[in-house]
């Protein structure tokens, strides 16, 4: 699940029965809508716990990796727990016939090992939200459909500049629930972050696309980087004098293990959802386009595969692009 990416909260609670509640639900629409309902089925943090503006909570600890994945941070010197596939370009990026890291895997045994990507790469980490739906409304009254997505880019513009004035954040708009609610999400966005840890990607990618989309899935899909800052703990571009990210709030790692009946819940970035999506527009996917989607990929992907496997260096310089399109045809 690529791009548009939100903050939302995906949440699944298990019962001794194994009954999956699922849903997409906004981090400031818990307390009204979900926090009674999570607790009941084991939770035993508060909304105000999981998603605050004015204090630390978990939705500090939860960043948009990449503009593509969620991570975690999981200590108080910025370390990052994101999915092997979500680091996989920056991986493979670094990756040479002569230190193939892709597949034989890296470890830094110190802050002074970790290794610096080539190009960008960037966390974003949610400052707040809030809801806008009456400011884009208003705007777009009298406008004509045709008109509408222009109009509402230029709002949305206006909205963004609005929400971050004077700072240092960046802001992005959007619309939810196919357009009956608009929403602005302002982030606090570090691009100096270091690859720190990743297994081989025997490990890291176990199954490839058999397993792609299967559940169980038994796979070390895993991989780890550290945020830095200047020094007063601020956003920096990359230096030798940035020091780690001290966060708000992080997440400590258990070695408990978990037991029948216990609560768990999925918080993070996830790409979109269809599920207000037209019995006809389900019907189009179904029957024509998840076709075609799949027979071109298939094209490349055989095409490619004959390219990549006559040479190790062209093979890692495609890896991510070919794993991308894979996961699309899977």
């Amino acid at each position: 699940m690529k791009r548009k990416n939100f903050t939302l909260i995906a949440a699944i609670m298990f019962s001794f029965v194994s009954v999956a509640d699922e849903g997409m639900w906004l981090y400031s629409l818990l307390k009204q809508l979900n926090e009674k309902d999570m607790q009941a089925k084991g939770l035993e943090l508060t909304a105000d716990q999981l998603y605050n503006v004015n204090q630390s909570s978990v939705k500090d600890a939860i960043l948009w990796f990449n503009g593509g994945c969620t991570g975690e941070i999981i200590s108080a010197e910025g370390l990052v727990l994101t999915n092997h596939h979500c680091g996989y370009d920056v991986i493979s990026s670094l990756s040479t016939s002569d230190n193939n890291i892709l597949d034989n895997g890296f470890w830094a045994k110190s802050k002074g090992e970790e290794l610096i990507p080539k190009g960008s790469l960037f966390v974003s980490i949610l400052v707040r939200m809030e809801e806008v739906t009456e400011k884009v409304n208003a705007a777009l009254e009298g406008v004509s459909a045709s008109e509408k997505m222009t109009k509402l880019q230029e709002i949305y513009k206006t909205i963004q500049n609005e929400a971050v004035e004077g700072t240092h954040y960046e802001a992005r708009c959007t619309e939810m629930f196919k357009g009956n609610k608009y929403f602005v999400f302002v982030y606090e966005k570090f691009t100096d972050v270091r690859l720190v840890g990743t297994p081989p990607q025997s490990i890291g990618k176990f199954g490839h696309d058999t397993d792609n989309w299967m559940w169980p899935r038994q796979t070390g899909d895993f991989s780890l980087f550290r945020i830095y800052a200047d020094k007063d703990n601020k956003p920096a571009s990359y230096s030798p004098d940035n020091v780690p990210y001290k966060p708000k709030h992080h997440l400590p790692v258990s070695l408990k293990g978990v037991k029948e009946g216990d609560y768990a819940m999925i918080m993070g970035f996830p790409g979109r959802t269809d599920r207000y999506a037209f019995a006809e527009s389900i019907k189009l996917s179904l029957d024509e386009v998840n076709y075609s989607i799949v027979d071109m990929r298939d094209i490349r992907l055989k095409n490619w595969k004959n390219v990549m496997d006559a040479d190790t260096d062209l093979r890692l310089q495609l890896s991510s692009k070919y794993a991308r399109i894979s996961n699309y045809w899977k």
